[in-house]
This record gives C-alpha cells, sequence and structure tokens, in this order.
C-alpha cells in the first residue's frame, strides 16, 4: 500500500526510468516529510535541496532512514540555535 498518490508514484517510476535508474521503492512519504520539515525550519528553497542532498548521501551508501535521520538532527540542531540567538 502506497502512502503517496497514484499519480505521484506513476511520475516517480517514469522518472526513474528517464534517469536510467532501476526502479526501486522510493520511501515517498519519508522524503516529502523530510523535504517539508526542512522548507518550514529553515527556508523555503532548503526543502529540495535538502532532499536532494539525502539522495547523494544514499547514493554513497548511506541507508535513507539514516540520512534522514541525520538530517532531522542537522534540522533541529539549527531551530535551536535559531531559538537561542532570539
Amino acid at each position: 500500500m502506497s502512502d503517496s498518490p497514484a499519480d505521484l508514484d506513476v511520475w516517480v517510476a517514469e522518472l526513474a526510468d528517464a534517469l536510467g535508474l532501476e526502479t526501486a521503492e522510493v520511501p515517498t512519504g519519508l522524503l516529502l516529510d523530510v523535504t517539508r520539515e526542512a522548507a518550514h525550519a529553515i527556508i523555503r528553497p532548503a526543502g529540495p535541496l535538502t532532499t536532494y542532498l539525502v539522495g547523494i548521501a544514499v547514493a554513497q551508501g548511506m541507508p535513507v532512514e539514516e540520512a534522514v535521520a541525520r538530517t532531522r538532527a542537522a534540522i533541529e540542531a539549527r531551530a535551536t540555535a535559531s531559538e537561542v540567538q532570539s
């Protein structure tokens, strides 16, 4: 069962094919969540760039769950530092 709309799943499969990537299970909900968290906590353009960096980490062998956990920790650290400065 997918946690994303069918059209989004179709798009992900089409894009993976266009990029020459093997079809793999994409944790769409997890990636959308961390993208939203970065966009809201840092600055809106941080969302897609954050997801891109998570993808690079995964491509270099880090499990996606670990990459997202580290990203969330970095977002939290940034938010905490901003609160301290306020």
